[in-house]
């Protein structure tokens, strides 16, 4: 029996990158998984490719579509999951997006685009999944994803930054909220992860004249990382299944770094 069976777990942003591995790492340890995105038909094949290690674990999958940004979409999310699954016990509010600019080229649409997507879209999803938690009745767990630019700022991604500082507060406001109510809420702030977002971030920044050659931002990042290496999103996968798992029930509140040693903390 894996570490997550019987539970049911929703992961959004979930079609690419660290939220397709953390939901495979759920189904792994027998969770019931629904991999949301609002790319719907990228996250249906990534259920559909995922459905033998579901059957293998026991677990069940589905996929859902969603504006993460949407309240009523969110809320259609959840009635998803609970009309599949029974019951909601764990919520990844993952999905997030970035658009390097210069700082002082940064746009109020560009800061719009990512606070909307990574700052009200962690909102609403938090307050949507206490809500099913509290109708249930039951105890639930809300895992946010942060950065390492949620405890510095960066140069060419101010808004970025200004989001993932906003997820920390959201996580300790929702975890002082929520107690009385037997809901953790944590998160958890990947470093430099070798991921699609990641190629499309150093597209940009070429774009920008931040860098001069594909690959030299990740370069230069990875020097400042004690381990030597950047992450690949298995990585992250072993802290996100004991967010998930009764392991850590008796925390709440935090955020746990995951960078390799590039931000001491």
């Amino acid at each position: 029996m894996g570490r997550l069976t019987g539970r049911s777990c929703i992961v959004t942003g979930a079609a690419r990158g660290i939220g397709r591995a953390i939901g495979e790492a759920l189904l792994d340890e027998g969770a019931d998984v629904c991999f949301a995105d609002i790319n719907g038909d990228l996250v249906a094949k990534v259920v559909e490719a995922n459905a033998g290690r579901a059957d293998q674990s026991g677990g069940r999958v589905i996929w859902a579509a969603v504006d993460v940004a949407e309240r009523e979409q969110v809320r259609a999310l959840i009635d998803k999951a609970v009309d599949a699954f029974g019951k909601i016990d764990v919520k990844f509010n993952n999905a997030g997006v970035n658009k390097p600019m210069n700082f002082l080229d940064v746009t109020e649409e560009n800061w719009e685009f990512i606070m909307r997507i990574n700052g009200l879209g962690c909102l609403i999803g938090m307050q949507e999944a206490a809500k099913q938690f509290i109708r249930q009745g039951t105890p639930g767990k809300i895992i946010n994803t942060a950065s390492i630019a949620s405890r510095q700022g960066f140069d060419n991604v101010a808004p970025y930054c200004a989001s993932k500082f906003g997820v920390v507060a959201l996580t300790q406001s929702g975890a002082r909220d929520l107690a009385k109510h037997d809901i953790t809420v944590t998160g958890f702030a990947p470093g430099v992860v070798a991921t699609e977002m990641w190629e499309e971030v150093d597209r940009t920044l070429m774009e920008i004249g931040a860098s001069e050659k594909p690959g030299q931002a990740m370069d230069e990042f990875s020097s400042e990382i004690l381990k030597g290496r950047v992450a690949k999103p298995e990585d992250i996968t072993g802290t996100t299944t004991f967010l998930a798992s009764k392991d850590s029930d008796y925390m709440t509140g935090q955020i746990v770094m995951i960078d390799g040693g590039m931000t001491l903390v």
